[in-house]
């Protein structure tokens, strides 16, 4: 699974002022018809992808839920989370 907000250079509580501005600089910077490099069209539409998927609500909520779900934010905080969630009860 690709990482959107580092495909666009944001961390998880970026606003949708701060991806925006990523993504035109990254489109800018990745445009096949501005950059030669080979991997740049790949590149393009990975920062497509991704301000796709975290501009609209809806999709970027998924996209979050799933990325905790996946362990990618914080792996001890969300260890933390599941195992204070299963002993409270107990104790």
């Amino acid at each position: 699974m690709t990482d959107h907000y580092t495909t666009l250079g944001l961390n998880s509580a970026a606003t949708l002022a701060d991806i925006k501005k990523a993504f035109r600089q990254k489109a800018s910077f990745y445009h096949p018809d501005r950059n030669v490099a080979l991997d740049a069209a790949a590149q393009f539409r990975a920062v497509q992808e991704a301000y796709d998927v975290l501009s609209d609500a809806e999709k970027r909520q998924a996209y979050d839920d799933n990325r905790r779900r996946s362990l990618l934010d914080n792996p001890l905080d969300t260890a933390r989370e599941i195992w204070l969630g299963y002993f409270k009860p107990l104790l």
